[in-house]
């Protein structure tokens, strides 16, 4: 059985890497990313993790596994920022508050699909301007919602979270094995 990870994402191969598991193949599916008009973020990262698996062509026994993360800032979402200036408004408006990351988490067999999200919360700390910059400078921020990601230097940022570390880092472990294990995939047995 032949298992397609479709994330370009190094985080989530490593999260999977943690299981044991190695896809046979990684295709980063091309999909809008954009919010509808009212879209609230917990529904927003559902319909693009399914719409990554759905848009990912597999032959019928392969097993297809797509997620998406959203940063939320109540209603508001924050995607990945476009540049530093946006990157930089993302974190000035996180700091000192409590957000929601929610990661979508989509499995697909033939014409079955499984689907998860875990919601986690998050507390920035107020950052300083050499904070900031420095983060900044450091290029992290880069494709990551929120513009940071807590397994880098932004992790000295967060003194609390509540809810799943390796969802807010993009792939909720054990969401994704029991997803994996629905669809057939031997995450902890052998490989046929």
């Amino acid at each position: 059985m032949r298992l397609i990870l479709g994330s370009g994402s190094p985080r989530r191969l490593e999260l999977l890497a943690s299981l044991g598991v190695r896809p046979d193949e990684i295709i980063p599916p091309r999909s809008d990313e954009t919010p509808r008009k009212g879209e609230l973020p917990r529904a927003y990262c559902r319909r693009i993790a399914r719409e990554k698996a759905l848009a990912l062509e597999a032959e019928a026994d392969a097993v297809v596994l797509c997620a998406d993360t959203t940063v939320a800032l109540g209603r508001r979402i924050l995607g990945k920022p476009a540049d530093a200036g946006e990157a930089a408004a993302f974190l000035t408006s996180l700091a000192g508050r409590r957000h929601n990351v929610i990661t979508a988490v989509a499995v697909k067999r033939g014409a079955r699909l499984w689907q998860r999200d875990v919601l986690s919360a998050v507390k920035m700390k107020r950052l300083s301007d050499v904070e900031l910059n420095a983060y900044l400078a450091s290029g992290e921020w880069r494709g990551k919602a929120g513009g940071y990601g807590i397994q880098g230097m932004a992790g000295a940022f967060i003194p609390w979270i509540q809810g799943s570390f390796t969802a807010i880092m993009g792939l909720p472990v054990a969401e994704t094995a029991t997803l994996l294990q629905a669809a057939g995939y031997p995450v902890f047995g052998t490989r046929q």
